[in-house]
């Protein structure tokens, strides 16, 4: 067996050096908040160009799995040509960064060649209308009481929170929290009025003959209810709670993405397909046991690579009923990191799960008491998790392996020296 990392391990330099010496290496990483800051408009993320640089070394070895997109006026793609001067220069030298996005429906190669597999025209038809109803339902809901934003105001507010994604359109509640901070329960209310919204969407894709197509999603979330849905976070203090709603596509859930990119990856490091070579997030199953049976049945054990999954967003929250408590576990990357952690325990094979700190950024969000994790380093009988309120808990079954407190920043510099590293190797 292999040795498990300690958990939240602050030893970056131990993690470096394992993941530039191995061989057979897979990182599957989220994008907000892990190489770039989280920010109230999307519109201002930026990427830095040594980080893209450094993923097109990692050529074969790394995948990006998002619940954002690669194409639109809000996708990642802008955001990488932005870092160069001439922006047809990453599609001719391959510098879009690799991988699945709309939580895994939408497939692209550095190239920035797109694909939707087991995506539907009906489907994409009613996504396409999503962003035109959600402004125009946001913008009459803000203008009235008890919100009575004026009309310059609202305009601005409207374009930045609703996000015309492709296939995963979403309405963005950054910059409405950051508005209304000193008036928490009107910013609740906004949660519940924006979460009706979406169940109405819902309720109209199913008059429309889809009533099995969409799905929301909550970012951050507190786990699934027993019906299979997505809890939303209500705000609570300074922290904004969900402020993503997304309306996604069925199937389009991260760790369905985590075998599409496996797949991928054994085709170009062995020749073959072993899920086929139309394997696709809408064709697989649900639950994290049944994704481990078929990867059981058809990944060869002896290729698997040192998968490392990396995100910023997981939660963890108590809840208390008639005096006891139960733990409400969610967030948007916990699905696919817990995947990453179950693949190497049921292959006894290496898997780390990194974590990001994004709790510096524009959105509010708990952050890890890195003084106290350090203290914890050096005095074994401290215990770590009162760093983590917020995120984990003593019986979360997912192990944060190696955390960067730091933030992004932490974590581009890291990725840009694995990638030298791993290039220096390569000569």
């Amino acid at each position: 067996m292999h040795a498990p990392t300690p958990a939240f391990s602050l030893d970056h330099a131990g993690l470096l050096e394992t993941l530039a010496a191995t061989d057979d290496l897979l990182l599957i990483q989220d994008l907000d908040g892990v190489c770039m800051g989280l920010v109230r408009d999307p519109l201002t993320r930026r990427i830095e160009r040594r980080y893209v640089d450094a993923a097109r070394r990692l050529a074969g070895h790394f995948y990006v799995l998002t619940n954002g997109e690669h194409i639109g006026s809000r996708g990642l793609n802008a955001i990488v040509e932005q870092a160069f001067e001439a922006p047809e220069h990453p599609r001719e030298q391959g510098f879009y960064l690799p991988g699945l996005a709309g939580g895994g429906v939408q497939l692209q190669d550095r190239f920035g060649r797109v694909s939707h597999p087991g995506v539907t025209d009906a489907e994409l038809a009613f996504l396409q209308g999503v962003p035109e109803r959600a402004g125009a339902f946001l913008a009459g809901l803000l203008s009235a009481p008890p919100y009575a934003i004026g009309d310059d105001e609202l305009e601005r507010l409207v374009a930045a929170s609703v996000l015309d994604n492709p296939v995963s359109p979403t309405v963005n509640l950054n910059t409405l929290h950051h508005r209304f901070l000193q008036r928490a329960a009107l910013y609740r209310q906004l949660q519940r009025e924006v979460e009706a919204f979406m169940g109405q969407l819902l309720q109209e894709a199913t008059a429309a003959g889809l009533g099995d197509s969409f799905f929301v999603h909550y970012a951050p979330n507190l786990g699934r209810d027993d019906a299979g849905n997505e809890r939303i976070r209500y705000a609570e203090g300074d922290h904004a709670g969900t402020t993503d709603f997304q309306f996604m596509l069925a199937g389009a859930v991260k760790e369905v993405g985590v075998l599409v990119i496996l797949n991928h990856y054994y085709r170009q490091h062995t020749g073959s397909w072993p899920l086929g070579e139309h394997f696709n997030a809408r064709q697989a199953p649900r639950g994290h046991e049944a994704l481990l049976r078929l990867a059981r049945e058809h990944f060869d054990p002896a290729r698997l690579p040192h998968i490392v999954g990396v995100g910023d967003t997981v939660t963890s929250h108590p809840e208390t009923v008639d005096g006891r408590t139960r733990w409400l576990r969610g967030g948007s990357d916990r699905g696919f990191l817990t995947l990453v952690q179950e693949l190497g325990a049921a292959f006894d094979r290496p898997a780390s799960v990194v974590y990001i700190d994004s709790s510096r950024g524009e959105v509010r969000r708990p952050g890890v008491d890195a003084d106290l994790l350090r203290r914890c380093a050096e005095r074994p009988d401290l215990d770590p998790w009162p760093a983590f309120a917020g995120i984990s808990d003593r019986d979360d079954p997912l192990r944060l392996d190696v955390v960067f407190p730091g933030g992004h920043a932490d974590y581009v510099a890291f990725f840009c020296e694995l990638a030298r590293r791993r290039s220096m190797r390569a000569r």
